[in-house]
């Protein structure tokens, strides 16, 4: 019994715990169901949001409560409200408790209003959008009606036309498109304007008419909403049961523009807030910059400033109350009760009060003043012509409006290559077929015809040779240091600006399609034998000759070609109407789809090797035949010699090869392949189509089922498509499977990286003469792309395979369980992919050129001058990466590279090791104390600090690049490793991390930036980069080939790389020193008013008067001094554009924060006390023993005041203009108006004091203007004695920079001071520091892993390991 008991209870519990899985599992889908079935609150989907959409925060009666919150996370104007509410307690209030108040409504009223107006532009835009008109489904109409976006719920069934906006996230039901697909362009969400194709579901294929809502009745469950734009999975389940997998290609996403396609229907999935670009659409990103992070830590000191003067005065007060004992002061003040307050107790009060009086110091018109001049200095960023690209008509957007200054301070860039150094413009350069090179030295004139024409428009000349070929040779962990003495060959854009003007306007709709990239020069040796593959193939097409017996050299070159045909997702546009398909039907057919479907499409009949039949005649599927679009093809050679009513036999022979009779059945008219216009999805693909075009191997159409290619003396050929395995990341390769028309065989093309395609290669069987030419031209094919990798060319490898009926029956099978499968999907496709690129045969290998950007390679040395270490972290191919890594100056010719290849954790570690022991003992000359300094933060040895002077980002750089890829990073990565990695690194001059996956090139950011506390940049231009860019301190997206992902992730976005020089050694630096400047001014400023009432206390017996009249306390930041110091800084230039390009050095003043110390805020705020006793005394003494009030006094001083601090801005102001002299005299100006309107308003007021006309007595008195004259000059004598000694005695560089400014551009003077500023620059001393130099050029490092180090001794080097 007992044991039933248990059992039943261990049932039971496992239901419960299956119950509860089964509801979590339940929780992560959703289920959709069509709105025709049920309406209201019997509708499952009435819980799911809606398609309007609302970016505003506030509406009418939250914007007040919920904007003051807003403010009040801000912990400065809880402060200041707390400080106005404090004044209105009697006890202890210190003004007006109305007028206290003003400020903080002024301050809070602008940012309110500046909300306010941001909201409503955005209500706005909303409505405008939810008002757009799209079709839906009217169950009780039974047909399609007009609706607002806003109306559209999730289950809708909505129509979509041509050029129409997708509304919400849909699924695709139906397509008018005869191969149901539609096409989309999704620049709204990526910057693609490229065309994608996504298609119908799956069981709506067949579908022999048009799509009727009313009869659907199938349930659509799938995940819940997210923001991953480049996946969707579910399934749909019908009545019968049956459950079909669906995909991201059937989803069409909001936002997107529907194209080449008349008419589709979906059902909507996601609407409103849940779709993915809602969830996508982040808004602009808030970063605290490094400068305000330091400016927060001072305004912290100016709280213990302020607690300690009121303290100070507190305790000045209970002791002043203290001595008069039982007998009370005349002037004291009684408690509310009317009785006499107790020392401590009016101590205490005093305190209270003496934080109103002093508030001042804590400057509650800073933060409002950094954002209104960042937001200025945005503005005239913007407005900057040097950084508009008129190629691209685009310029530099800035999202991030709050970290401006950073850009003045970077250490650490870290770029992408492909795209952001280079052009991402791929051309053609050359090729290997069947282990035959071909050169294209006449394609190589015209590029070089591009570049001359490029040099002439730029006026720029470049000189270089080619670099010199050879074989990646060494073990696959071993580390070397190579010395390049040659010079490289210049990787420029090519293309001059008027051709690349006229190129934009041709190919406004096409992507990828710039002459450059189109115009390919054929190589006459190849061309040769592509015509000769042509001609002997339609003369054996003529006599009935089995293809097989063409020589396997031509059949090579012709799979070659048709390979980078075929291997593709190009879609086919006509050249009059870009956005529309060219449609070359003969036979319409679906994919195949189904093992019945495989054996009704191929019987045993078709797939012998001796068949007569056509892929184009095989039995069409119900919807081909339903619509009737079948057709018998001829050869066009063959048309003369045969007519309709010849024998069946010599009709079927004819059609065997699936040629285009002239008569065949459009869908559309196709014009000369030549004039088509081809949407690629990415540049290689473009490139390599454009290529096989020049060798009249032209794709003409592409349908989701056949793609038709003209080949030379063949005509046009309908090859039968049967799968695609897309490219991806992971397998670097794509595939197609497709149906041969000449051969009547399943051939598998691939194309892919040279990394992957030569292991995935059918190992030759040596015994017989084909393997040994297999083995000869694997041999060939990889010497041929090391020389292409050397000459920075970006490699491709291209094969075949053939599969029999058995073979590709029992891989289909497999493939459809995969694709069907719910779970672990991608890894099922993944294998089955696998399965078949396996015993490829290697056809060749082409190169493609990426062209260098204009002005990259003195962008790059601009940038090391001025102490920025550049990072390159790329995907490409080592080889490929180190050559454009020399042509862009990232590795210098005469500097030593350490590579780092390794295959295990350990053997990274022993490179690591040995890599260190190799840089102390070359480049440290046995200073082993300097080298154990430099590496402290890691740990690697034990040792002391480094030097004080030496800077965390500069210690140790050396002549020495390192190169590492992607497998060894990983390895370097790892927790155990990243800090001798990181040592390493650190010690080199420039960094290049080869075949980098998005993840570690994030993690390499992350490390550098946490592990060294430096500030670092990244930029990028790809999806991949968008990690990378999100991880740095700032990021930088470029508007390039591949779409607006980077952009969108990014603080700043440039048309090019080159204008990041213009940006962070021109507007950064102006950024910062004004930003940095203005800040101390503003502490000074504040800090100098609030000690002239400080100075009065000790004659006041520190009761908290003051002889400033409250108004002019209160209004004085307000008023009196806030348009010069905004004035100055937006505009102030403490150097020119022209010096700050010319001497990137002074870029370092920034990187070592010169303008802002520590110590700075202390000379500040000494320097103001001291302005604050001469400004007090003076007039103090001046008006000694006379019978002048309080405020005939006190307005003196506040006057003094006013002129000395708008006089201290002069000094410290650099570049004077008519805004700044505009706004200096309006604020005198306005101080005096004031001050006369006041003193003028109210004779009866504020009693007993009153400030009843005394500006106007004053303004009759003399003493009064010799006080105005004398004393600010006194005052700041001592700072303007400090500038004039520091800029004459000890000038600093950007002072020398100043100096420069003044002297024409021929001027020896110049010259002289031009050296002197690099002399004096941390950059300049980094460079010539003895520790830091190369001393032998003949140096080399080379480190063998298997099975232990050899070390030896070098009389010149000292050590050398190998």
């Amino acid at each position: 019994m007992a044991s039933r008991e248990e059992a039943a209870a261990t049932d039971a519990e496992s239901k419960v715990k299956s119950k509860k899985k089964k509801c979590k599992k339940e929780s992560k889908i959703r289920s959709v169901h069509a709105n025709v079935r049920a309406e209201g609150e019997d509708n499952p989907n009435r819980h799911y949001a809606d398609n309007k959409i609302k970016t505003t925060k506030y509406t009418v009666l939250s914007f007040l409560p919920k904007n003051l919150f807003e403010q009040f996370h801000r912990f400065a104007n809880v402060y200041f409200v707390f400080i106005a509410l404090l004044n209105f307690v009697p006890v202890v209030n210190a003004f007006q408790p109305e007028l206290a108040l003003a400020p903080v409504v002024f301050i809070l009223s602008v940012t309110a209003i500046k909300d306010l107006w941001e909201d409503y532009r955005r209500h706005r835009s909303d409505k405008e959008i939810n008002h757009m008109d799209c079709l839906v489904y009217n169950r009780t109409e039974r047909r399609y009606v007009e609706k607002f976006w806003k109306e559209v719920r999730v289950g809708d069934f909505i129509r979509l036309r041509c050029n129409e906006i997708l509304p919400a996230d849909v699924l695709l039901l139906s397509s008018s498109d005869p191969d149901r697909l539609c096409h989309i362009e999704t620049a709204t969400l990526d910057g693609e304007t490229n065309l994608k194709q996504r298609q119908v579901v799956r069981s709506f294929f067949d579908m022999d008419c048009d799509f009727d809502p009313s009869k659907y009745d199938s349930v659509i469950e799938c995940e819940k909403p997210n923001n991953d734009l480049n996946r969707f999975r579910g399934y749909i389940i019908h009545r019968n049961g049956r459950r079909d997998a669906l995909y991201k290609d059937n989803l069409l996403l909001r936002g997107c523009t529907i194209r080449n396609t008349e008419e589709a229907v979906g059902i909507v999935i996601y609407a409103g807030h849940e779709t993915k670009a809602m969830l996508n659409n982040n808004g602009p990103r808030y970063k605290r910059s490094k400068l305000e992070r330091q400016m927060n830590v001072d305004v912290f000191w100016c709280v213990i400033i302020l607690l300690v003067m009121c303290s100070f005065a507190a305790v000045g007060h209970g002791l002043w109350m203290f001595q008069y004992g039982d007998k009370r002061p005349v002037f004291d003040v009684l408690s509310p009760e009317g009785t006499d307050l107790s020392p401590v107790l009016s101590a205490i009060y005093l305190f209270l009060t003496m934080i109103i009086v002093f508030q001042v110091l804590i400057p509650i018109s800073l933060f409002v003043s950094i954002e209104i001049v960042k937001i200025c200095q945005v503005y005239f960023i913007h407005q900057d012509a040097e950084l508009y690209d008129e190629e691209s008509d685009s310029h530099l957007q800035c999202r991030a409006l709050n970290i401006t200054e950073d850009l003045g301070q970077m250490q650490y860039i870290f770029s992408d290559k492909t795209g952001t150094l280079t052009d991402n413009k791929m051309v053609f350069r050359r090729c290997t077929v069947a282990g035959v090179e071909y050169s294209h030295d006449a394609n190589a004139r015209r590029l070089a015809m591009y570049q001359e024409l490029d040099s002439e428009e730029e006026e720029c000349t470049s000189h270089g040779g080619t670099l010199p070929r050879r074989d990646s040779t060494g073990s696959h962990h071993s580390v070397k240091v190579v010395l390049r003495s040659h010079s490289t060959k210049s990787h420029r854009r090519t293309g001059s600006r008027a051709e690349a003007k006229r190129a934009s306007i041709l190919s406004k709709h096409t992507a990828f399609s710039s002459p450059m990239e189109k115009d390919i020069t054929p190589d006459p040796q190849l061309v040769d034998k592509v015509n000769e593959c042509g001609s002997q193939m339609d003369f054996m097409r003529f006599h009935s000759q089995p293809v097989s017996q063409l020589p396997s050299d031509l059949g090579d070159i012709m799979d070659f070609f048709v390979a980078l045909t075929l291997c593709n997702t190009v879609v086919v546009s006509s050249p009059d109407q870009p956005r529309h398909k060219v449609r070359m039907r003969f036979e319409l057919k679906s994919p195949v789809k189904t093992i019945e479907d495989f054996i009704k499409r191929f019987t045993p009949s078709r797939l012998t090797s001796g068949s007569n039949s056509s892929s184009s005649s095989s039995l069409a599927t119900n919807r081909s035949s339903t619509k009737g679009c079948s057709s018998l093809l001829s050869s066009p050679s063959a048309d003369s010699t045969l007519t309709k009513l010849e024998e069946e036999a010599a009709a079927v022979s004819a059609n065997a090869f699936g040629a285009t009779p002239p008569n065949y059945d459009w869908k559309t008219k196709n014009p000369d392949g030549a004039d088509l216009r081809y949407e690629a999805e990415s540049p290689d693909e473009a490139a390599l189509v454009y290529a096989a075009r020049a060798y009249k191997c032209s794709l003409v159409g592409r349908l989701l089922d056949q793609v038709t290619v003209d080949l030379p003396h063949l005509g046009k050929l309908n090859f039968e498509l049967l799968h695609t395995l897309g490219f991806d990341s992971t397998r670097k390769r794509m595939s197609v499977v497709v149906k041969h028309p000449l051969t009547d065989q399943i051939t598998v093309y691939t194309k892919g990286a040279d990394s992957v395609i030569m292991d995935l290669i059918k190992s030759p069987n040596t015994g017989n003469s084909k393997g040994k030419r297999q083995k000869k031209i694997i041999y060939r094919t990889q010497n041929y792309l090391n020389q292409y990798a050397a000459d920075g060319l970006r490699t491709l490898c291209i094969a075949k395979k053939v599969l029999s009926k058995e073979e590709y029956a029992c891989w289909l099978q497999r493939h459809l369980e995969a694709e069907t499968a719910i779970q672990g999907r991608e890894e099922l496709l993944f294998e089955s992919a696998l399965r078949l690129e396996t015993n490829l045969q290697l056809l060749g290998a082409t190169g493609i050129e990426d062209r260098l950007q204009d002005g990259v390679p003195e962008t790059i040395d601009a940038l090391r001058k001025a102490g920025l270490q550049i990072w390159v972290l790329t995907g490409d191919k080592q080889e490929t990466a180190v050559n454009i890594a020399y042509a862009c100056k990232l590795l210098d010719p005469e500097e030593e590279i350490l590579t780092l290849n390794a295959d295990s954790m350990e053997a990274c570690s022993l490179l690591l090791e040995e890599s260190l022991h190799y840089i102390q003992a070359k480049f440290l000359c046995g200073s082993a104390k300097a080298f154990h300094a430099d590496f402290a933060p890691f740990h690697v040895y034990p040792s002391p600090p480094p030097p004080a002077h030496w800077s965390s980002s500069h210690a140790a750089v050396h002549r020495l690049g390192l190169v590492i890829d992607g497998r060894t990073l990983a390895y370097a990565l790892d927790r155990s490793l990243e800090d001798r990695f990181l040592a390493v690194a650190r010690s080199c001059r420039s960094v290049l991390c080869c075949r980098s996956t998005p993840l570690q090139k994030s993690m390499v950011v992350k490390l550098v930036r946490n592990k060294l506390k430096v500030m670092t940049l990244a930029i990028g231009d790809g999806a991949n980069d968008v990690s990378m860019i999100q991880v740095a301190d700032v990021g930088v997206g470029i508007s390039g080939q591949e779409g607006m992902q980077a952009v969108m992730a990014s603080d700043f976005a440039l048309p090019r790389f080159r204008y990041l020089q213009k940006l962070l050694l021109v507007h950064g630096h102006w950024c910062y020193s004004r930003l940095a400047n203005m800040i101390l001014y503003f502490f000074y400023k504040n800090a100098m008013f609030v000690a002239l009432i400080f100075w009065y206390q000790f004659y006041c017996g520190f009761s908290g008067s003051a002889m400033i009249d409250q108004w002019y306390l209160i209004f004085f930041n307000l008023m009196f001094s806030a348009f010069p110091q905004l004035v100055t800084g937006t505009l102030d230039k403490d150097v020119s554009a022209e010096t700050l390009q010319q001497l990137p050095q002074l870029y370092v003043n920034g990187q070592n924060s010169e303008e802002y110390k520590p110590y700075m805020f202390w000379m500040n705020m000494i320097d103001a006390f001291y302005q604050s006793l001469i400004c007090f005394f003076i007039p103090y003494f001046a008006y000694a023993d006379s019978d002048v009030d309080l405020f005939t006094w006190g307005t003196p001083i506040t006057t003094i005041a006013v002129f000395t601090i708008l006089l201290h801005l002069g000094v410290e102001t650099k570049t004077w203009t008519w805004m700044n002299w505009v706004s200096i005299c309006f604020s005198v100006a306005l101080f005096f108006t004031v001050a006369l309107c006041y003193n003028a308003s109210c004779p009866t007021c504020y009693s007993p004091s009153n400030p009843y006309w005394t500006m106007q007595r004053l303004l009759q008195d003399p003493a009064f203007y010799l006080l105005c004259l004398i004393t600010p000059a006194v005052a700041l004598l001592p700072r303007y004695f400090y500038r004039a000694c520091q800029g004459t005695i000890f000038p600093s560089p950007v002072q020398v920079g100043r100096q420069l400014d003044r002297f024409p551009a021929k001027d020896p003077r110049r010259d002289i001071l031009n050296c002197s500023a690099e002399s004096k620059s941390p950059a300049a001393s980094l460079a010539k520091d003895p520790h830091r130099e190369s001393e032998r050029p003949d140096a080399s490092l080379s480190v063998r892993i298997d099975g232990g180090v050899k070390y030896t001794r070098n009389s010149q080097d000292g050590l050398t390991l190998g």
